[in-house]
Protein backbone atom coordinates (compact mmCIF):
# COMPACT_ATOMS: atom_id res chain seq x y z
CA UNK A 1 0.00 0.00 0.00
CA UNK A 2 1.64 3.61 -0.72
CA UNK A 3 2.14 5.72 1.86
CA UNK A 4 2.74 8.91 -1.18
CA UNK A 5 1.05 11.89 0.38
CA UNK A 6 -1.12 13.99 -1.95
CA UNK A 7 -0.78 17.65 -1.68
CA UNK A 8 -1.97 20.32 -2.74
CA UNK A 9 -1.31 24.25 -3.98
CA UNK A 10 -3.21 27.50 -5.51
CA UNK A 11 -1.29 27.83 -8.98
CA UNK A 12 -2.64 30.91 -11.21
CA UNK A 13 -3.29 29.51 -14.98
CA UNK A 14 -2.81 32.36 -17.65
CA UNK A 15 -4.63 30.89 -20.30
CA UNK A 16 -4.33 31.88 -24.17
CA UNK A 17 -7.69 32.35 -25.64
CA UNK A 18 -8.57 32.75 -29.18
CA UNK A 19 -11.23 31.86 -32.25
CA UNK A 20 -10.24 33.11 -35.82
CA UNK A 21 -13.62 32.95 -36.55
CA UNK A 22 -14.73 35.71 -33.98
CA UNK A 23 -11.69 37.57 -32.59
CA UNK A 24 -9.34 40.06 -34.28
CA UNK A 25 -6.66 39.38 -31.47
CA UNK A 26 -5.76 36.38 -28.70
CA UNK A 27 -6.34 37.36 -24.76
CA UNK A 28 -5.60 35.82 -21.95
CA UNK A 29 -8.03 34.85 -19.06
CA UNK A 30 -7.23 33.94 -15.81
CA UNK A 31 -8.17 30.61 -13.28
CA UNK A 32 -6.78 30.37 -9.72
CA UNK A 33 -7.25 26.85 -9.51
CA UNK A 34 -6.02 23.97 -6.52
CA UNK A 35 -3.05 21.69 -7.90
CA UNK A 36 -2.67 18.52 -6.28
CA UNK A 37 0.63 16.49 -6.59
CA UNK A 38 -1.25 13.18 -8.27
CA UNK A 39 -2.03 15.74 -11.55
CA UNK A 40 -0.91 16.28 -14.59
CA UNK A 41 -0.92 19.37 -17.05
CA UNK A 42 -4.02 18.12 -19.20
CA UNK A 43 -5.97 17.52 -16.11
CA UNK A 44 -6.24 21.23 -15.65
CA UNK A 45 -6.87 21.62 -19.06
CA UNK A 46 -9.47 18.89 -18.26
CA UNK A 47 -10.90 21.32 -15.22
CA UNK A 48 -10.90 24.81 -17.29
CA UNK A 49 -13.34 22.98 -19.63
CA UNK A 50 -15.63 21.01 -17.26
CA UNK A 51 -15.73 23.59 -13.91
CA UNK A 52 -14.71 26.71 -15.79
CA UNK A 53 -15.36 27.21 -19.95
CA UNK A 54 -17.19 24.67 -21.60
CA UNK A 55 -15.93 26.24 -24.97
CA UNK A 56 -12.42 26.06 -24.11
CA UNK A 57 -10.51 24.17 -26.87
CA UNK A 58 -7.69 21.98 -27.24
CA UNK A 59 -7.04 18.85 -28.58
CA UNK A 60 -6.09 15.45 -26.32
CA UNK A 61 -6.61 11.29 -27.07
CA UNK A 62 -4.71 8.43 -25.92
CA UNK A 63 -3.58 10.13 -22.49
CA UNK A 64 -0.37 7.96 -22.23
CA UNK A 65 2.26 10.01 -24.03
CA UNK A 66 1.74 7.77 -27.25
CA UNK A 67 -0.75 9.72 -30.10
CA UNK A 68 1.20 12.90 -29.23
CA UNK A 69 -2.27 14.86 -29.74
CA UNK A 70 -2.41 17.24 -26.46
CA UNK A 71 1.26 18.97 -26.98
CA UNK A 72 0.91 22.77 -25.75
CA UNK A 73 3.56 24.94 -24.34
CA UNK A 74 4.09 25.68 -20.60
CA UNK A 75 5.49 29.20 -19.87
CA UNK A 76 6.87 28.94 -23.01
CA UNK A 77 8.22 25.31 -23.23
CA UNK A 78 7.05 22.71 -25.41
CA UNK A 79 5.59 19.67 -23.35
CA UNK A 80 2.75 16.78 -23.61
CA UNK A 81 0.17 17.86 -21.14
CA UNK A 82 -0.87 13.87 -21.16
CA UNK A 83 3.31 13.29 -19.28
CA UNK A 84 4.10 16.07 -17.69
CA UNK A 85 3.15 16.27 -13.88
CA UNK A 86 2.32 19.74 -12.32
CA UNK A 87 4.77 19.06 -9.51
CA UNK A 88 7.61 19.30 -11.72
CA UNK A 89 5.61 22.74 -13.74
CA UNK A 90 5.60 24.15 -10.49
CA UNK A 91 9.42 23.51 -9.63
CA UNK A 92 10.49 24.46 -13.00
CA UNK A 93 8.10 27.78 -12.81
CA UNK A 94 6.65 28.32 -9.39
CA UNK A 95 2.93 28.90 -9.13
CA UNK A 96 2.03 31.45 -12.34
CA UNK A 97 2.07 29.46 -15.25
CA UNK A 98 1.19 30.39 -19.07
CA UNK A 99 -0.73 27.71 -21.27
CA UNK A 100 -0.16 28.21 -24.83
CA UNK A 101 -0.51 26.54 -28.15
CA UNK A 102 2.76 25.01 -29.19
CA UNK A 103 2.55 28.04 -32.37
CA UNK A 104 0.63 31.48 -31.82
CA UNK A 105 0.87 32.33 -35.07
CA UNK A 106 -1.18 29.05 -36.04
CA UNK A 107 -3.73 29.30 -33.19
CA UNK A 108 -7.16 28.34 -34.98
CA UNK A 109 -8.62 27.89 -31.40
CA UNK A 110 -7.46 28.19 -27.86
CA UNK A 111 -4.83 26.07 -27.78
CA UNK A 112 -5.74 24.13 -31.19
CA UNK A 113 -3.54 25.37 -34.15
CA UNK A 114 -3.00 24.35 -37.67
CA UNK A 115 -0.47 22.31 -38.08
CA UNK A 116 -0.81 21.74 -41.89
CA UNK A 117 3.07 23.19 -42.63
CA UNK A 118 4.33 20.28 -39.53
CA UNK A 119 2.42 17.62 -42.58
CA UNK A 120 3.93 19.36 -45.32
CA UNK A 121 7.25 19.05 -44.63
CA UNK A 122 6.78 15.85 -43.06
CA UNK A 123 5.65 14.74 -46.34
CA UNK A 124 8.31 16.49 -48.64
CA UNK A 125 11.16 14.16 -46.60
CA UNK A 126 9.91 11.12 -48.46
CA UNK A 127 8.56 9.23 -44.65
CA UNK A 128 8.15 5.96 -45.88
CA UNK A 129 10.47 2.96 -47.16
CA UNK A 130 11.30 3.46 -51.17
CA UNK A 131 12.61 -0.68 -51.83
CA UNK A 132 12.80 -1.66 -55.17
CA UNK A 133 11.58 -5.73 -54.45
CA UNK A 134 10.27 -8.75 -56.50
CA UNK A 135 6.69 -8.42 -55.70
CA UNK A 136 6.82 -12.31 -54.60
CA UNK A 137 10.46 -12.88 -53.28
CA UNK A 138 11.47 -15.84 -52.37
CA UNK A 139 12.19 -14.88 -48.60
CA UNK A 140 11.94 -12.18 -46.48
CA UNK A 141 14.54 -9.50 -46.48
CA UNK A 142 16.39 -9.84 -43.33
CA UNK A 143 17.71 -6.97 -40.85
CA UNK A 144 20.21 -7.65 -38.31
CA UNK A 145 20.20 -6.57 -34.70
CA UNK A 146 23.16 -4.45 -35.57
CA UNK A 147 21.31 -2.63 -38.47
CA UNK A 148 18.14 -2.59 -36.64
CA UNK A 149 19.88 -0.45 -33.49
CA UNK A 150 20.75 2.13 -36.38
CA UNK A 151 17.59 3.50 -36.23
CA UNK A 152 19.25 4.94 -32.92
CA UNK A 153 15.22 5.19 -31.69
CA UNK A 154 13.93 7.66 -34.51
CA UNK A 155 11.34 5.36 -34.54
CA UNK A 156 9.62 6.52 -31.23
CA UNK A 157 8.47 9.68 -32.51
CA UNK A 158 4.74 10.29 -32.38
CA UNK A 159 4.83 13.55 -34.04
CA UNK A 160 3.39 16.07 -31.53
CA UNK A 161 5.19 18.58 -33.39
CA UNK A 162 6.14 19.89 -29.83
CA UNK A 163 10.28 19.91 -31.39
CA UNK A 164 8.98 21.45 -34.31
CA UNK A 165 7.23 24.39 -32.90
CA UNK A 166 10.16 24.98 -30.10
CA UNK A 167 12.54 25.06 -33.28
CA UNK A 168 14.21 28.85 -33.58
CA UNK A 169 14.95 28.77 -37.61
CA UNK A 170 11.13 27.11 -38.33
CA UNK A 171 9.52 30.21 -36.60
CA UNK A 172 12.00 33.14 -39.13
CA UNK A 173 12.07 30.29 -42.07
CA UNK A 174 8.92 28.82 -43.62
CA UNK A 175 11.34 26.61 -45.71
CA UNK A 176 13.29 24.96 -43.05
CA UNK A 177 11.82 21.06 -42.52
CA UNK A 178 12.24 21.26 -39.06
CA UNK A 179 13.65 18.76 -36.46
CA UNK A 180 11.12 16.25 -36.74
CA UNK A 181 11.18 16.31 -40.44
CA UNK A 182 14.96 15.81 -40.09
CA UNK A 183 14.43 12.69 -37.57
CA UNK A 184 11.98 10.75 -39.74
CA UNK A 185 14.58 11.11 -42.59
CA UNK A 186 17.07 9.75 -41.04
CA UNK A 187 15.05 6.66 -39.49
CA UNK A 188 14.92 6.15 -43.61
CA UNK A 189 18.02 6.91 -44.51
CA UNK A 190 19.58 4.80 -41.66
CA UNK A 191 17.27 1.78 -43.06
CA UNK A 192 19.47 -0.82 -44.97
CA UNK A 193 16.61 -1.79 -46.92
CA UNK A 194 16.06 1.96 -48.17
CA UNK A 195 16.69 2.70 -51.79
CA UNK A 196 16.13 5.95 -51.65
CA UNK A 197 19.24 7.71 -49.69
CA UNK A 198 20.35 10.01 -52.70
CA UNK A 199 17.46 11.12 -53.63
CA UNK A 200 16.43 11.98 -50.05
CA UNK A 201 20.03 13.06 -48.83
CA UNK A 202 19.71 15.39 -52.39
CA UNK A 203 16.53 17.01 -50.69
CA UNK A 204 18.11 17.44 -47.20
CA UNK A 205 21.20 19.32 -48.21
CA UNK A 206 19.28 22.11 -49.80
CA UNK A 207 20.17 25.38 -48.87
CA UNK A 208 17.49 27.14 -46.76
CA UNK A 209 15.33 24.08 -45.63
CA UNK A 210 17.84 21.64 -45.22
CA UNK A 211 19.72 20.40 -42.23
CA UNK A 212 22.74 22.69 -42.55
CA UNK A 213 20.11 25.72 -41.62
CA UNK A 214 19.88 23.70 -38.65
CA UNK A 215 21.82 26.36 -35.44
CA UNK A 216 22.50 23.67 -33.10
CA UNK A 217 20.68 24.88 -30.41
CA UNK A 218 19.58 21.66 -28.47
CA UNK A 219 15.89 22.98 -28.17
CA UNK A 220 14.47 19.72 -29.85
CA UNK A 221 16.48 17.70 -27.92
CA UNK A 222 15.37 19.49 -24.58
CA UNK A 223 11.44 19.45 -25.19
CA UNK A 224 10.63 15.64 -27.19
CA UNK A 225 9.17 13.40 -24.89
CA UNK A 226 10.13 10.38 -26.34
CA UNK A 227 13.46 10.84 -26.25
CA UNK A 228 14.37 10.66 -29.95
CA UNK A 229 16.67 13.35 -30.07
CA UNK A 230 16.15 15.14 -33.38
CA UNK A 231 19.67 17.19 -32.74
CA UNK A 232 21.66 13.82 -32.79
CA UNK A 233 19.77 12.63 -35.84
CA UNK A 234 20.62 15.93 -37.59
CA UNK A 235 24.46 15.57 -37.33
CA UNK A 236 24.01 11.88 -38.42
CA UNK A 237 22.60 13.15 -41.18
CA UNK A 238 25.33 15.79 -41.93
CA UNK A 239 28.11 13.06 -41.70
CA UNK A 240 25.87 10.90 -44.31
CA UNK A 241 25.65 14.10 -46.40
CA UNK A 242 29.48 14.29 -46.60
CA UNK A 243 30.35 10.76 -46.62
CA UNK A 244 28.02 10.17 -49.74
CA UNK A 245 29.56 13.39 -51.17
CA UNK A 246 26.32 14.92 -51.59
CA UNK A 247 27.59 17.84 -49.16
CA UNK A 248 28.75 20.63 -51.54
CA UNK A 249 31.14 23.23 -50.49
CA UNK A 250 29.27 26.47 -49.80
CA UNK A 251 28.47 29.13 -46.85
CA UNK A 252 26.85 25.97 -44.96
CA UNK A 253 29.27 23.47 -45.62
CA UNK A 254 32.21 25.34 -45.26
CA UNK A 255 31.20 26.56 -41.88
CA UNK A 256 31.12 22.70 -40.49
CA UNK A 257 34.36 21.94 -42.61
CA UNK A 258 36.00 25.17 -40.98
CA UNK A 259 35.14 23.70 -37.36
CA UNK A 260 36.64 20.67 -38.11
CA UNK A 261 39.63 22.46 -39.10
CA UNK A 262 39.80 24.97 -36.07
CA UNK A 263 39.78 22.12 -33.69
CA UNK A 264 42.08 19.98 -35.29
CA UNK A 265 44.63 22.97 -36.08
CA UNK A 266 44.52 24.00 -32.61
CA UNK A 267 42.21 21.80 -30.43
CA UNK A 268 39.88 25.01 -29.40
CA UNK A 269 37.71 26.91 -31.63
CA UNK A 270 38.85 30.19 -33.68
CA UNK A 271 36.21 31.60 -34.59
CA UNK A 272 37.49 34.36 -36.65
CA UNK A 273 39.05 32.05 -38.77
CA UNK A 274 35.92 29.45 -38.94
CA UNK A 275 33.94 32.90 -40.19
CA UNK A 276 36.50 33.97 -42.84
CA UNK A 277 37.03 30.27 -44.04
CA UNK A 278 33.41 29.95 -44.12
CA UNK A 279 32.40 33.24 -46.23
CA UNK A 280 35.41 33.51 -47.66
CA UNK A 281 35.63 37.39 -49.83
CA UNK A 282 32.16 37.70 -48.44
CA UNK A 283 33.60 38.18 -45.43
CA UNK A 284 34.41 41.78 -46.28
CA UNK A 285 30.51 42.74 -45.46
CA UNK A 286 31.22 41.67 -41.86
CA UNK A 287 34.43 43.63 -41.82
CA UNK A 288 32.61 46.80 -39.04
CA UNK A 289 31.04 44.42 -36.96
CA UNK A 290 34.85 42.24 -36.27
CA UNK A 291 36.35 46.11 -35.63
CA UNK A 292 33.95 46.63 -32.82
CA UNK A 293 34.45 43.05 -31.53
CA UNK A 294 38.31 42.99 -31.89
CA UNK A 295 38.09 46.53 -29.70
CA UNK A 296 35.63 44.80 -26.93
CA UNK A 297 37.89 41.28 -26.73
CA UNK A 298 35.15 39.57 -28.40
CA UNK A 299 37.73 38.36 -31.45
CA UNK A 300 40.49 36.71 -30.42
CA UNK A 301 43.43 36.99 -33.37
CA UNK A 302 44.60 33.87 -35.05
CA UNK A 303 48.37 34.55 -33.39
CA UNK A 304 47.18 34.99 -29.71
CA UNK A 305 45.11 31.78 -29.63
CA UNK A 306 46.52 29.33 -26.89
CA UNK A 307 46.52 26.11 -28.41
CA UNK A 308 44.85 23.03 -26.14
CA UNK A 309 47.29 20.86 -24.02
CA UNK A 310 45.59 17.64 -24.95
CA UNK A 311 45.89 18.74 -28.85
CA UNK A 312 47.15 15.26 -29.71
CA UNK A 313 44.71 13.61 -28.25
CA UNK A 314 41.97 16.06 -29.90
CA UNK A 315 43.53 15.70 -33.58
CA UNK A 316 43.41 12.06 -33.17
CA UNK A 317 39.97 11.70 -32.56
CA UNK A 318 38.71 14.63 -35.03
CA UNK A 319 40.92 12.20 -37.89
CA UNK A 320 39.17 9.08 -36.43
CA UNK A 321 35.62 10.81 -36.86
CA UNK A 322 35.74 13.04 -40.11
CA UNK A 323 34.06 12.60 -42.95
CA UNK A 324 34.55 15.89 -44.33
CA UNK A 325 35.56 15.32 -48.63
CA UNK A 326 36.48 18.73 -49.19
Amino acid sequence: MSTHAITSQKVNFKVFRFNADEDYLPYYENYEMDVTSEEVVLDILNRIKWDNDGSFSYRRSCRHGICGTCAIKVNGRSTLACKESMTNMIEYFGNELTLEPLSKSRAVKDLIIDKGDFWAKNDAIHPYLVSHIDEHPEMECAVTPEQANALNDADLCIQCGACHYACPVVEVNEEFFGPAAFAKAYRFEADVRDDAHTTRLIELNAENQGVWDCVKCMECAEVCPKDVDPIAKITSLHNMLFSEGVAKSNVATRHAVGFKHSIARNGVLDEGGMVLYSEGLGVVKHLPLALKMFRKGKIVPPCAITKSDNLDEIQKLVKSSSTVKF
